[in-house]
């Protein structure tokens, strides 16, 4: 469980639980690549192709609400986002082409 920024007394703390949440980001991030190399197994199957321009929006406007929810910069969340959006469609589209 993350630590309350509050109770962080020095900064040996606090840089050891901003040194643990990276960790904790990129094992999610880890999972969500994972994910995605499962999302190649199944599209085909579906006739689905890399890039689902609508999922991609939902994807980003979902993102943009929970980061509204949390305090964080939207714009911030959704640039980050289409970044990582855009790295996983390529990736998916090594596999399967680009549908067009």
């Amino acid at each position: 469980m993350p630590a309350d920024p509050s109770q962080l007394k020095t900064m040996i703390d606090l840089r050891a639980e901003i040194d643990e949440t990276d960790r904790s980001l990129v094992r999610l991030l880890a999972h969500r690549a994972a994910l995605i190399d499962r999302a190649i197994e199944l599209k085909p199957g579906e006739g689905m192709p890399a890039r689902i321009e609508t999922r991609v929006e939902d994807v980003v406007g979902k993102v943009r609400a929970t980061a509204r929810a949390e305090g964080l910069d939207p714009d911030l969340i959704e640039a980050l986002w289409r970044r990582l959006i855009d790295w996983s469609i390529a990736r998916e589209e090594k596999v399967l082409g680009t549908g067009t």
